[in-house]
């Protein structure tokens, strides 16, 4: 064993007696979205992007599927082939699963990838100096909280379910050149805790530019008009390690917004060539208390 849950990475890796190291982890919530294709794109999107996380191919899944008993079995079967539909777009064959009844859908991938020994990324590398980029903008927990509150007007949830559906296959292929020291998933805890989870592994600070902070079209007007989602809030109290007090209060709600689907964040060399990153510079690692951030 590699990497475990102890680093709060975005898969387990195992090395087998022939020295190939395989990339473990699974992913399954509830549908984030209405449109039941979408809502399959978007969770198999989530569940591959964790192998890229750590610098591995994604190759064969396992889908996980629950269910009302009462539910209409074509919403089941859109559910399904929007998941086998992504998977095939990017190379991973969906070989078998298990379905179960439950209260409420929930659906994902448990994923096996494998990984070149020299080429393996963790959360834990990153040295003071290097600068952050981020692969994909944010906000998509406001967009679909505004999506169940009636307040997402059409063109910005369906900006957020194109970010959410693509995965990030092409954001690692573009980092791999520039031999990142330390990458991360953007999900559940948003950019904030993930950063954080990397900062301290890597026993550096972070320093947050709020201006360089992407955002999904519509996300900031949509904070303004109340639809932040409880998760975002309690991500928000529980930043205490997260100094804000100089932040646009909406632009530290968004650091703190919990994502699905979300991009890369990763540290690489300042040396790097700008033109190169698969994305904008949102901060940089810095000498400091380990995992300490500043949003300013």
């Amino acid at each position: 064993m590699l990497v475990s849950s102890e680093t709060m990475d975005d898969g387990a890796v195992v090395r087998l007696d022939d020295g190939t190291l395989l990339v473990q982890t699974v992913d399954v919530f509830g549908p984030p979205v209405d449109d039941a294709r979408d809502y399959g794109r978007i969770a198999a999107a989530n569940a591959v992007s964790d192998v890229y996380a750590m610098g591995g191919v994604p190759r064969f899944a396992l889908a996980i599927l629950a269910i009302p008993a009462d539910l209409d079995r074509d919403v089941a079967v859109a559910i399904l082939r929007g998941g086998q539909e992504l998977a095939k777009s990017v190379g991973v064959a969906i070989v078998g699963g298990h379905t179960v009844t439950a209260p409420e859908p929930l659906y994902g991938l448990a994923v096996t990838g494998t990984v070149a020994p020299d080429g393996l990324w963790t959360n834990a590398g990153g040295r003071p100096g290097d600068l952050l980029v981020l692969t994909k903008p944010l906000g998509t927990g406001v967009v679909c909280n505004a999506l169940r509150k009636d307040l997402a007007p059409d063109e910005v949830v369906a900006a957020a379910v194109a970010s959410m559906a693509a995965t990030n296959r092409d954001a690692a292929l573009a980092l791999r050149p520039l031999a990142p020291h330390a990458v991360v998933d953007v999900t559940g805890f948003g950019l904030a805790g993930h950063l954080h989870a990397m900062a301290r592994s890597s026993g550096c600070a972070a320093e947050l530019d709020q201006a360089a902070l992407p955002a999904l079209p519509g996300v900031l007007e949509l904070i303004d008009a109340g639809a932040v989602p409880g998760g975002t809030r309690r991500n928000r109290e529980a930043a205490t390690y997260l100094e804000a007090a100089a932040a646009d209060p909406r632009l530290a709600l968004l650091a703190c917004d919990a994502q699905t689907s979300g991009g890369l964040l990763a540290a690489v060399d300042p040396a790097c060539d700008p033109a190169a990153l698969p994305g904008p510079v949102v901060g940089r690692l810095t000498a400091g208390e380990p995992g300490a951030l500043r949003l300013g």
